[in-house]
Order: C-alpha cells, then structure tokens, then sequence
C-alpha cells in the first residue's frame, strides 16, 4: 500500500505558537507519518505554550490517530526577523517578554539544534511564520517600516532560515512554506505589505528550489492555503466572513480544514513528492481557479 512514512526522519516546524493555526496542523501531520518534530516559538509567546502543553490544555488536540499524543522533539523560542542576536535593537533585547529564553535569533536556534542533535539534525524544514503589524491598512496607508517588517518575517525569513539550515539538512531534504492568494489576487483587507509579502515568498520558493536544489541537494515547495480562523488570522479583522465567502463560491462548498492542509504538507516532504520542487499548490477547496462570484442563479 502506498502510504506517507517519515520513520526515521527529524522536521523543524516554525511559526508554532497554539493548537489552531496551519503550523500545528502541519507538526501533527507529520508525527502522524512517523517524523520527530520540533517547533519553534515566538519568544513572546513561547512560555505560555509551553504551559499549556504541560498542563495537558492542548491533549484533544494533541491527540493522534493512534491515540497517542503528539510529543515535541524540542520546543525552541525563535524571532526569525533576526539573523544573530547582533542585529537584535535594544528595545526588544530589554523586553521582558524576550527575558529568559536564551538566543533566539535563527543562528542561535542553529545552535541549539546542532548541541542538542548533531550536525546534520534535520530532514524537513516547515516555514509557516507570518507577520504584518499594520495588515488592515490598505497597501497605500501602509509605512515603509510597517512594509518591510512585513516582508522581513514573511517572506525573507524563509531565505534565511533555508541558507543557514540548509547545510543542517540530511540528504534528501525538504522545505515547505506556507503563501496565501493575496499573492496573486487582491484581497480586501488584507494589506500592511502583506500581499507583497506573500508574492516575493513565492517567487522566492522557485529561486529557491534552484540553488538549494543544486548546493545542498534539497526541495522547496509552497502550499498556498485558504483562509482559516486561526488566532494569529484574526489580526486581519473579519476572518470569519473571508472564510464563509470562499466556502460559498469554492468548487468544493466546504469550509477548509486545517488538517487538509497538514497532510499535503506532509506529502510534499516526503519521498513521494521526490520530484516535485519550485511548485505551489493551491489547498483551498479550488477557490483559486474561481473567476467571479456564484450567484444564486448557478448555485
């Protein structure tokens, strides 16, 4: 039978922070197919999560098909708007919510995972981190720094994350990234650089595949998701009603699952997507391929 096994093979999963978003669907895909999982946290938020792990409040989701629970490999706190703890500016250096957690910067995770694992500790790596800080003002209300920050965590961290990981990769190595429509199409809504942010994520998935393809023999592939209700969704305003109109006007008239999308993550890290790279697949019940509105007379 033809089936995902990824028995023996160690991923790295940032941008998780809680049981609801697309990362954490993702991590438990991927246990679920035999994998060791790591995470990594933001700062701010990484003590809280793990409480909450501890304290057994995400056990239901937590809970795999085989009714085991998903135990994480390592939960690391990681901001990756930083490359090394140099380029930290001091107002986040003295924040009280990053006290406490060691070097979080991607050089530092870097060097937790090699003391912790070894030198080559990792087969996937999973970048489902996202952020823009002024996402409901429209692209032309937008300032410059609320722009590049959002391009900064978004899109360029996943050039960072793949040129200092990369080498950290076993052979046969896959990264996945997580885009959005607003790439391609306009969004309403969705603004604050963010759109813009998405398209360079995806035009950096192709560069990508090439030169990480040719130096460290790796894959790079994006899933462009539909809308979900996550809590770090509900930064964009009126999530919920994003998600009923693509229900509504999707070939497949459903809401998305978070879960769907985990297990398509899970299919492109693994050896049967071995020659798949520089792609991004659509998971949004084929909303993408829709060109106008369904009335009420084509329902």
């Amino acid at each position: 039978m033809l089936s995902i096994d990824l028995t023996g093979r160690r991923a790295l999963v940032a941008g998780v922070a809680d049981d609801k978003g697309y990362g954490f669907a993702i991590a438990k895909a991927l246990a679920e197919a035999g994998a060791q999982v790591c995470v990594g946290t933001w700062p701010p938020t990484w003590t809280i999560f793990r409480m909450l792990l501890e304290r057994g409040k995400l056990d239901r989701s937590r809970r795999l098909a085989d009714g085991r629970l998903l135990e994480f490999d390592g939960i690391y706190p990681l901001d990756a708007a930083y490359d090394s703890l140099e380029e930290v500016p001091p107002e986040v250096r003295e924040n009280k919510r990053y006290q406490g957690v060691g070097d979080y910067t991607i050089e530092g995770l870097a060097a937790r995972l090699q003391a912790e694992k070894g030198p080559r500790p990792l087969d996937i790596l999973v970048h489902a981190l996202a952020n823009g800080p002024e996402v409901q003002r429209p692209l032309m209300d937008t300032s410059r720094q609320g722009y590049l920050a959002a391009l900064s965590v978004s899109a360029y961290s996943m050039v960072a994350l793949v040129r200092r990981l990369g080498p950290m990769l076993r052979p046969g190595g896959s990264c996945v990234c997580l885009s959005y429509l607003a790439s391609q199409r306009v969004i309403p809504g969705y603004g604050g650089g963010m759109s813009s942010a998405k398209a360079a994520l995806e035009s950096d998935v192709r560069v990508l595949a090439f030169e990480a393809g040719r130096r460290y023999g790796l894959r790079v592939n994006c899933i462009s998701a539909g809308p979900l209700a996550s809590r770090a969704a509900s930064a964009i305003g009126d999530i919920d009603r994003m998600v009923g109109y693509v229900a509504a006007n999707a070939p497949l008239s459903v809401p998305l699952e978070a879960s769907e999308v985990g297990a398509a993550a899970a299919f492109l890290v693994s050896p049967l997507a071995s020659g798949i790279t520089g792609t991004v697949l659509y998971v949004d019940k084929g909303y993408h391929a829709m060109g106008m509105p369904v009335g009420e007379a084509l329902r």
